[in-house]
């Protein structure tokens, strides 16, 4: 696929802060972890608050996965897979999202 969308430029990242963008009409949150050194992907809404909040979150680690804590409830949610880690039933939509020639790009979920 080539459906590649550039977002921003690899500057305006701040390493483990939220940055929303909006990708064919809706609010996507990228992360780039400075522990990981990857970039992450994951829709900003949070289907527990719903609200369009995520890029806000906290980011860190339980265990293995690296997740973002939600504002609104604290529900962290695997920036890897989308999956809620305290509320399974939630998931969040997981884009691709790549870093090329100092650009993030991201493609549709």
């Amino acid at each position: 696929m080539s459906n590649w969308t550039t977002i921003c430029k690899e500057t305006d990242l701040t390493p483990d802060t939220g940055l929303c963008a909006l990708l064919d009409g809706e609010q996507v949150a990228v992360f780039y972890s400075k522990k990981t050194g990857e970039l992450y992907a994951v829709s900003n809404f949070d289907p527990i608050g719903e609200a369009n909040v995520l890029s806000r979150g906290i980011i860190g680690s339980i265990g293995e996965a690296v997740v973002v804590a939600s504002p609104l409830y604290k529900q962290h949610f695997d920036l890897k897979t989308g999956a809620c880690l305290e509320e399974p039933e939630h998931t969040l939509k997981v884009y691709p999202v790549r870093l090329e020639a100092g650009e993030v790009q991201l493609q549709p979920a």
